[in-house]
């Protein structure tokens, strides 16, 4: 183990730094691209926008997910032309607040809890406000395609975060000294 520096060491942290940002703004990326990927539904704002979120939270932490998250609904509603109008606010809120807590039961290694947790909580929690503005006709018309869009964007993640975690871990932290 070398030893470093206090300019090498801050040079080294805001290298790191940069390279989350630029992983960060590819899993942002790739929820655009899910975000035009639509589940059939009574809203057209269900989209596979959230798996790269799930992506982000569990590889570079749950706030960056959570980023990723709120962006994604934000485009995928947009996409759609806003069908809930200023809803879409609260709605992208809802999901960097589950994206976030999904990334803190992940790196808890809950992983079957955050997996669930972001399930029912897209699906089930997130649309009881709108029990309550919309009524129980729009709930139940939305809560199928929230469920299936909900565990499509789970089990994409699930799949893919073994698969990434050591690719972007080893370009994270490639050349970085410890110290």
């Amino acid at each position: 183990m070398q030893k470093c520096s206090g300019k090498v060491r801050e040079k080294m942290k805001n290298n790191l730094i940069g390279k989350k940002l630029i992983w960060l703004s590819m899993f942002m990326a790739l929820s655009v691209v899910g975000a035009t990927i639509k589940i059939p539904a009574i809203v057209g704002s269900i989209a596979l926008d959230s798996f790269p979120a799930l992506l982000a939270a569990s590889i570079l932490g749950g706030g960056a997910g959570a980023v990723a998250g709120a962006l994604g609904h934000l485009v995928s509603a947009m996409l759609s032309g806003f069908p809930l109008g200023p809803m879409h606010f609260l709605i992208s809120m809802e999901m960097a607040i589950l994206i976030w807590m999904f990334g803190v039961f992940w790196h808890h290694h809950k992983k079957v809890v955050a997996s669930l947790f972001f399930i029912l909580g897209n699906s089930i929690m997130a649309p009881l406000p709108f029990l309550f503005i919309l009524g129980k006709g729009f709930y139940w018309a939305v809560l199928p395609s929230l469920i299936l869009s909900s565990a499509m964007n789970t089990g994409l993640a699930l799949l893919l975060i073994p698969r990434l975690v050591p690719i972007i871990t080893n370009r994270l932290f490639k050349g970085e000294i410890k110290g």
